[in-house]
């Protein structure tokens, strides 16, 4: 009897697991490759968001960070994983 009741346990961690893997990690790890393809895919004249709300122009791309323009005659640079978002390019910037 004490068997049965430690093999239904046993079901129930693994079938808790199962539901915490499905509904926590794999979205988390969807989310990682989508950002990673989105930091490998950026090209210079980008305009992006960073994590910290900060929009700008990539002007130029380093290995581990990217040099962008936030305003004239102002740049910084910031690491890539600090970019949250890419988002369209103005066709008629004033």
């Amino acid at each position: 009897m004490n068997l049965q009741g430690s093999a239904g346990m046993i079901i129930y961690l693994v079938a808790l697991f199962a539901i915490l893997y499905f509904l926590m990690i794999r979205p988390q790890q969807k989310r990682q490759k989508q950002h990673a393809a989105m930091i490998n895919a950026l090209k210079v004249g980008d305009n992006i968001i960073t994590v910290g709300g900060l929009l700008g122009s990539i002007i130029k791309i380093k290995e581990n960070t990217v040099i962008l323009r936030v305003a004239d005659k102002v740049h910084i640079e910031i690491l890539k994983n600090a970019i949250s978002q890419v988002t369209e390019k103005k066709s008629d910037e004033a």
